[in-house]
């Protein structure tokens, strides 16, 4: 048994190590076959590496919560599409590399909703990375000191969901602004990517530098998109009334 269990550990078949003692018995007191019991030990392996894979995908995606479509309050919304919303959770705008872009002013539920339909593409197999838009535009800008920007800019381009939080908190410096933009352009019809942001489109002007850039950015990132403006009151000030009120 020892020897096997090291044979089946060296394959790097650990689902069938972990599975091997308890398949044994089940196989022998139901009488299975040689086959079936086989079957029940590759079915072990490959549901334990696909629990693997998800939380390798899951950590590598820096959720910053885990806020669940479920448990969103459509009721409390009702300027957002939640037939719309539904549908993005099916994950088919990842398949047709389509954006969606969340406006609305802090508290609204932008996030979220960014959150809750990157669970769902981790669900569906997907490599995910979410981030704010000033944490990023700073750790390329750092990454340019050390010369390891080339990398880290076709990792971020690379992810089949990019989400990113908080655009518009700040106007962003021109190096920032041209590294947003180099973003944008590589994914453009490549990736989907979902954008948070507290400005109307129109007045991301305020945003970037250069009209010329901005119009750009606004334009690959809108011509296949799905818009939402929340123009509903602020969840946290609600929770915050009501614990007041208590």
């Amino acid at each position: 048994m020892q020897s096997l269990v090291s044979d089946l550990r060296s394959f790097k078949l650990s689902g069938m190590v972990f599975s091997l003692e308890e398949r044994l018995i089940y196989a022998q007191t139901n009488k299975l076959s040689y086959r079936e019991l086989l079957e029940l030990l590759c079915d072990d392996e490959k549901s334990m590496r696909k629990d693997n894979n998800y939380k390798k995908r899951k950590n590598a995606a820096k959720l910053p919560s885990m806020k669940r479509l479920e448990d969103f309050d459509f009721s409390f919304q009702p300027t957002i599409d939640q037939k719309h919303i539904s549908d993005l959770a099916t994950c088919r705008f990842i398949n047709t590399k389509e954006n969606v872009i969340l406006v609305g002013e802090s508290g609204t539920g932008k996030t979220h909703l960014a959150i809750s339909l990157a669970i769902k593409a981790l669900s569906k197999e997907y490599s995910v990375y979410f981030t704010t838009v000033s944490d990023l535009l700073y750790n390329l800008h750092i990454a340019k000191a050390d010369n390891s920007y080339p990398r880290k800019l076709k990792q971020i381009v690379g992810y089949d969901l990019l989400v990113l939080d908080e655009l518009g908190f700040k106007q962003l410096p021109k190096y920032s602004s041209d590294d947003f933009f180099a973003i944008i352009s590589k994914r453009y019809e490549q990736k989907a990517t979902i954008i948070t942001t507290n400005k109307e489109i129109e007045d991301w002007n305020d945003i970037f530098d250069e009209e010329v850039l901005t119009k750009a950015i606004v334009d690959r990132l809108m011509h296949h998109a799905s818009i939402f403006n929340i123009r509903g009151k602020s969840y946290r000030m609600k929770k915050f009334k009501k614990a007041e009120g208590k």
